[in-house]
């Protein structure tokens, strides 16, 4: 397991493993999206009190889920590039924030669109969505810090600091529900052992949630492999691959 580690920090056996996995995540996660939409859309039944209005949650569900779960990956390679120096881990930890920063627009648009029909407004000072916008502003802030340094080095220490600081808003998205009196509905799908979700209405949304961790998945290795190539672009290795493209 650690030479694999030590292994997956060279560019090269990076940029080499990467390209082999890319179309067999892609394929699936195709597939994947394509089961998800049209199981939770069109097969799925209304909800006897939202009607089809529910629906926006096949979207907006996970990428409320993947705003945190990128978060804890860009926070885990802003640790390991902190400790142990590793670039590549630089690389990822910078590749997280847009897209970090997407999901988190994203939750934050469709759970207004969704509120609007079942509070009677696209927004409301609760706990869930203030922090929710927090988390926002976070990923805006370390995209910032990091457009704003110079010197790799010191853009990615200051960027992984501001990164762990940051971790202490997660927790309390995921709790607010439950620490505070919200608008926002408790947990459903995290009640493992009795979910309040149907399902019928389940099954597609925690397909939709595989799908959008694979979608994650591709267009961070893609991003990746080419923030490598153009750091690496002064080494033998990136210059043969030009030579032979």
């Amino acid at each position: 397991m650690w030479t694999f580690f030590h292994k997956l920090g060279s560019p090269r056996y990076f940029y080499d493993l990467s390209g082999r996995v890319l179309p067999w995540l892609g394929l699936a996660t195709a597939v994947l999206l394509l089961i998800g939409l049209y199981w939770g859309l069109v097969v799925a039944p209304p909800d006897y009190q939202q009607g089809d209005s529910y629906r926006i949650m096949y979207i907006h569900v996970p990428s409320a889920w993947m705003s945190l779960f990128v978060y804890m990956v860009m926070a885990g390679a802003a640790v390991i590039s902190l400790v142990w120096k590793m670039k590549l881990s630089e690389v990822v930890a910078a590749n997280c924030a847009p897209l970090g920063a997407s999901f988190t627009a994203a939750a934050l648009v469709t759970g207004m669109l969704w509120g609007k029909p079942m509070w009677g407004t696209y927004w409301v000072w609760d706990a869930r969505l203030t922090s929710e916008l927090l988390l926002l502003f976070l990923y805006l802030g370390v995209i910032g810090l990091r457009n704003a340094i110079e010197d790799p080095r010191t853009r990615a220490r200051a960027s992984g600091v501001l990164t762990l600081v940051g971790v202490v808003n997660i927790p309390i998205i995921h709790y607010s529900v439950i620490w505070w009196n919200t608008l926002h509905q408790g947990p459903t799908i995290s009640k493992f052992s009795k979910p309040s979700v149907d399902p019928t209405m389940l099954w597609p949304l925690l397909i939709m949630v595989v799908a959008f961790m694979l979608y994650f998945a591709v267009v961070l290795l893609m991003r990746a492999r080419c923030e490598v190539l153009a750091r690496e672009r002064n080494t033998a290795w990136v210059r043969q691959l030009a030579a032979q493209a």
